[in-house]
C-alpha cells in the first residue's frame, strides 16, 4: 500500500512537472503533452470563468442561467486561445500574480475611496435633508400653534363679558353686549415661503440622490470590468518590455543567469560571480526569502499610498460621524426641553359704581403652554460607520497581505517571464551580465587614476619642478 502511495506521488509529480514545462514553452510533440496542455488551459480558463460568472451574478445581478451562459462561452473561447497562444497563457499567469501588484492596490484604493466618498457623502446629504426637513416641518406647526395663545384670550373675553352681563341688566334698560372674535393668522406670503422651500430642499435632495445613485451604480457595474481590462493592459505592456528592453527592471540575479557565468568561466572569459558588497546591494538575486534593504524600501513605497487614502478614509468617516452626533445632541436636547408655561390668571373683584353693582369675586386661570420644536419634527439622523468598517478592514487587510508580498511578488513575476520567454530571458542575461563588467571596468579606472593623481599630488617636483628635477642617468647620455 505503501508502494502504491509513492508510485501514485511521484506520477502525479511528473505529470506536474511535464504540465508546466508544457505550459510554459508550448511544445506538443506527442499526445500525453498535448492532452496535458489542453487539461491545463481548461483549468486555467475555468478558474478566471469562475470570477467572471461571480462578477455577473453579484454585481449586476444577472439570472444564473444567463451569467452561467456569459461564463461558459468566455472559459470555452479563453481555452481555446491559452491552447494556441504562449503569449496568452504568460497573460493569463501574470492576471492571477498582478493581483498582488501596485496595479490591484490602485483598485483597491480606488474601490474603497469609492465605496467611503459615495456613501459617506449620500448619508451626509440624508442627514442634512432631515435636519432641513424637521425645521419647515416645526415651522409649519408652529404656525397652527400661534394661533392657540389667541384662542385663550378669546375665551377670557368672552368670560369677561358673560360676567359684566349681569351687571348691565338693569330690569328696566337691558345692556346686550356680544362678543365675537374669531383669530385668524393667515399669511400668504408666509405659506408660500415655506411651500417654495420645501420644493427646493426636495428638488435638491432628488438630485443629489440621482446623481449619487447614479454614480453608485455605475461605479458598482462598471468599475471591476474597467479594472479589469486596464490591469490586462498594464501586463501586456509589462511582457511587451520584458521582450523588448533590456534595461526594463533587469537587475536580478536569476538561476539561468548562475548558469551562464558559469559557462563564461569555464570557457575562460571574464565572470562576475560572487558579487561585491556594493553590486548585492544593487543586483537581487532569485528567488530569495530573505526580505533586502531595496525590498524593505519597496514595502515603504507601496505603503505610502495606502497611509494617504487611509487618512482621507478616516477624514470623510469622520464628518459624517460628526454631522451625526451634531444633530443626534439637538435632538436629544430638544427633546428633553419641558414647553413653556404662560400663566394667564384673570380675576374681577367687585365693581361700584355709586352703589355696588358686583360684590362677589371672579377668577379663572387662562394659562397656555408653548414647546420650543414639536416632537414630531425632531430629525432623526443616520450613521453609516458600522457598515463602511466592514468592508473597509477587509479592504486594508488585503492591502497588508500586499503590502507585504509585494516584492515577491514582483520576483515572481520576473521568473514567470523567464519560463515562458526564454529566447528573451537570454539576451537580458547577456546583457546584465555585460553590465556588470562595464561598470567593474569602469570603477577600476576610476579608482588606478584616481590613485595616481594622488600619488602625483603628494610628489616635490609637481609643485617645485626647478628644486626638485629628477636626477638624469650618466649612462643614459651619449
Amino acid at each position: 500500500m505503501l508502494l502504491s502511495w509513492i508510485t501514485i506521488k511521484q506520477h502525479l509529480q511528473d505529470v506536474g512537472v511535464v504540465a508546466v514545462d508544457v505550459f510554459t514553452t508550448g511544445k506538443r510533440d506527442g499526445f500525453r503533452r498535448t492532452a496535458i496542455l489542453l487539461l491545463a488551459c481548461s483549468i486555467s480558463s475555468l478558474l478566471l470563468s469562475c470570477l467572471l460568472l461571480l462578477y455577473l451574478l453579484f454585481t449586476l445581478d444577472y439570472e444564473l442561467a444567463v451569467a452561467g451562459g456569459i461564463s461558459g462561452c468566455f472559459g470555452t473561447l479563453l481555452t481555446v486561445a491559452f491552447f494556441l497562444s504562449k503569449r496568452g497563457r504568460c497573460l493569463g499567469t501574470l492576471f492571477v500574480i498582478s493581483l498582488f501588484m501596485k496595479k490591484s492596490r490602485n483598485l483597491l484604493l480606488t474601490a474603497g475611496t469609492s465605496l467611503v466618498v459615495l456613501k459617506n457623502i449620500h448619508n451626509i446629504v440624508e442627514n442634512l435633508t432631515r435636519l432641513v426637513s424637521s425645521m419647515i416641518c416645526n415651522l409649519k406647526a408652529k404656525k397652527a400653534s400661534i394661533t392657540a395663545p389667541f384662542a385663550n384670550y378669546v375665551k377670557m373675553l368672552e368670560w369677561i363679558g358673560s360676567v359684566l352681563k349681569g351687571v348691565t341688566d338693569f330690569g328696566v334698560v337691558n345692556l346686550d353686549s356680544k362678543l365675537k372674535v374669531s383669530p385668524r393668522l393667515e399669511s400668504e406670503k408666509f405659506k408660500w415661503r415655506l411651500a417654495e422651500a420645501e420644493q427646493k430642499l426636495n428638488e435638491t435632495v432628488k438630485y443629489a440622490q440621482g446623481v449619487m445613485d447614479t454614480v453608485s451604480s455605475v461605479t458598482d457595474r462598471m468599475f471591476p470590468a474597467v479594472s479589469f481590462l486596464v490591469l490586462m493592459v498594464f501586463i501586456a505592456l509589462h511582457i511587451k518590455k520584458y521582450c523588448s528592453d533590456m534595461k526594463y527592471q533587469n537587475r536580478f540575479i536569476s538561476s539561468r543567469f548562475v548558469r551562464f557565468d558559469e559557462k563564461q568561466k569555464a570557457e575562460g572569459r571574464p565572470h562576475v560571480l560572487p558579487l561585491t558588497a556594493e553590486e548585492e546591494k544593487l543586483y537581487t538575486s532569485i528567488p530569495s526569502a530573505r526580505p533586502s534593504a531595496r525590498e524593505g524600501r519597496a514595502v515603504f513605497k507601496f505603503g505610502i499610498p495606502v497611509a494617504t487614502h487611509f487618512v482621507a478614509w478616516v477624514i470623510f468617516i469622520t464628518v459624517d460621524a460628526l454631522l451625526y452626533c451634531f444633530i443626534d445632541i439637538i435632538t436629544t436636547r430638544l427633546s428633553e426641553l419641558e414647553p413653556f408655561h404662560v400663566p394667564l390668571l384673570m380675576s374681577i373683584k367687585g365693581i361700584t359704581v355709586g352703589i355696588p353693582f358686583l360684590k362677589e369675586n371672579h377668577q379663572k386661570d387662562f394659562s397656555y403652554s408653548v414647546t420650543l420644536f414639536e416632537r414630531k419634527c425632531l430629525p432623526k439622523p443616520k450613521l453609516l460607520l458600522y457598515t463602511s468598517v466592514l468592508p473597509l478592514t477587509a479592504i486594508l487587510l488585503t492591502l497588508l497581505v500586499m503590502a507585504l508580498m509585494a516584492s515577491k511578488m514582483s520576483q515572481l513575476r520576473l521568473m514567470v517571464c523567464e519560463q515562458f520567454f526564454t529566447n528573451a530571458a537570454e539576451l537580458r542575461v547577456e546583457y546584465l551580465h555585460g553590465k556588470i563588467l562595464r561598470k567593474r571596468l569602469k570603477t577600476r579606472k576610476e579608482k588606478k587614476s584616481g590613485s595616481s593623481a594622488a600619488s602625483l599630488v603628494v610628489k616635490p617636483q609637481f609643485w617645485c619642478p626647478l628644486l626638485f628635477h629628477p636626477k638624469e642617468n650618466p649612462q643614459s647620455i651619449v
